[in-house]
């Protein structure tokens, strides 16, 4: 799980400085206002992690497979400043301790036994290049802190030195000093490191860091119209895709998973509790085809129709529902306005997912949303002892008149309340009441009646 973030001179935002995340991080705003930008620094850095290219530093989206297409470096550095500098740093809890064996010991020799670790990184970009200038793995373990850096060198911008703090001392093979190279992408140690007698547990800092950004689902906020046919030829898909097109194929593959609950049952629960529709099945639309049909029904006297011919907000809740569930437990979500095309009282019930899943499923959500509903839910939740104030950080974006971002955490209590709330966090509702009120009084003077 994600635990804190920082980021420099992205996009629109400066600075952000320990952002703290937790199982439940929600983020508000108005449009426009940077609450995208930080979900798309993580999946900018998850499709980094997923490109097979080891000398991309960073992958801004130019390829089909890509999550999101940020366009050039120019376009992601805060007010297009090059040369310049873009950084970030992420801590994350591991999800079981990472054991580093003494390498002249025995197996149960262990060093160290890490169960979080923080990574950062510092990127020079220029008119003709993007490099890491610096990168930086940390972790604490027996009340120290230990951190392992690669710095590029001041007079070779293709050579780099490895460094570690006091509290570990890296030993060089004797011989003949041979330069490390630049780092994997971002994030990774150069083959050369092996050059260091009691330096190859770094490469288990890659792996987790790698293994964090893998165990990250996305579902944006601009979903697939709903099918009358859907095809399926036995995949097993990863999640539901970017605009929930293989939430489907995700059902069916579910029913060859060997899992503790039915996925499909799940989900069609969710369904009925959300008061959209009473029951649904994937029915084949014929014998030994593999295109199939997706029927509902929407009370239990109704009688069944295809998706199509039910109201939109069933396709649009159907792939959150979908990745809430079949997405491997511990796993995080991330969600764009999930609320999208849904009535009030269904996006009050999607905060009880959501507080399902997490407590449930051991899963974190990050979600950006504008429903006032889903935030009014998550407080009462905390209010009723449902939810606790250190499972959910809620933020609110907003942009300055310089073009800068701000990140404001709101601060819960533990009765729901939000002691710092912003002015017209979601619009002036106070003043149209007041508006409507002068305007009724002035007409009933003006001797009209109602």
């Amino acid at each position: 799980m994600l635990t804190e973030l920082n980021i420099q001179n992205f996009k629109s935002w400066e600075n952000i400085e320990k952002m703290q995340l937790a199982p439940l991080t929600g983020l508000f705003g108005t449009n426009s206002s940077g609450k995208t930008g930080i979900i798309q620094l993580l999946l900018m850095l998850k499709q980094t992690v997923d490109s097979p290219d080891r000398q991309l530093v960073l992958n801004t989206g130019d390829d089909d497979k890509a999550y999101i297409d940020l366009g050039t470096i120019y376009d992601v550095i805060y007010k297009h400043q090059i040369p310049g500098k873009l950084g970030f740093s992420l801590t994350w809890d591991l999800p079981e301790n990472l054991n580093i064996i003494n390498p002249k010991g025995k197996l149960e020799d262990i060093i160290f036994s890490i169960s979080s670790l923080s990574f950062s990184t510092d990127i020079k970009v220029t008119d003709e290049s993007i490099a890491v200038n610096k990168m930086i793995y940390s972790f604490d373990y027996r009340n120290r802190n230990y951190q392992f850096t690669m710095q590029q060198k001041e007079e070779k911008d293709n050579e780099y030195n490895l460094l570690s703090n006091e509290n570990y001392e890296l030993k060089r093979f004797k011989g003949r000093v041979w330069p490390l190279p630049k780092p994997i992408k971002n994030y990774g140690f150069p083959d050369q490191i092996s050059y260091f007698q009691n330096a190859a547990f770094l490469s288990d800092f890659v792996l987790a860091l790698e293994g964090l950004f893998q165990n990250i689902y996305y579902l944006g906020p601009l979903r697939d119209y709903p099918k009358r046919i859907y095809p399926w030829n036995s995949r097993q898909p990863t999640g539901v895709g970017k605009k929930g097109e293989l939430a489907i194929a995700a059902l069916l593959a579910s029913r060859s998973r060997d899992q503790e609950e039915n996925i499909e049952e799940r989900v069609g629960q969710w369904l009925r509790t959300l008061g959209l529709i009473y029951d649904f099945q994937l029915k084949p639309i014929g014998e030994k085809r593999q295109e199939y049909e997706l029927l509902v029904r929407r009370t239990p006297n109704s009688s069944e129709v295809l998706i199509t011919d039910v109201g939109f907000g069933v396709s649009q809740i159907l792939p959150v529902l979908v990745l809430c569930y079949y997405a491997p437990k511990g796993s995080i979500l991330i969600f764009e306005q999930p609320e999208i095309h849904l009535h009030p009282s269904v996006q009050e019930n999607l905060a009880d997912v959501f507080i399902d899943v997490i407590k449930n499923r051991n899963m974190q959500i990050i979600i950006e949303s504008h429903s006032e509903h889903l935030l009014r839910r998550l407080q009462r939740r905390i209010a009723e002892k449902e939810l606790q104030t250190n499972q959910a950080k809620l933020y609110f974006c907003e942009l300055n008149e310089e073009g800068s971002s701000k990140l404001m955490q709101l601060e819960l209590d533990s009765f729901g309340n939000i002691n710092n709330w912003p002015p017209n966090f979601f619009g002036d509702e106070m003043g149209e009441l007041l508006a409507i009120m002068e305007a009724t009084m002035r007409r009933q003077q003006e001797g009209e009646s109602a």
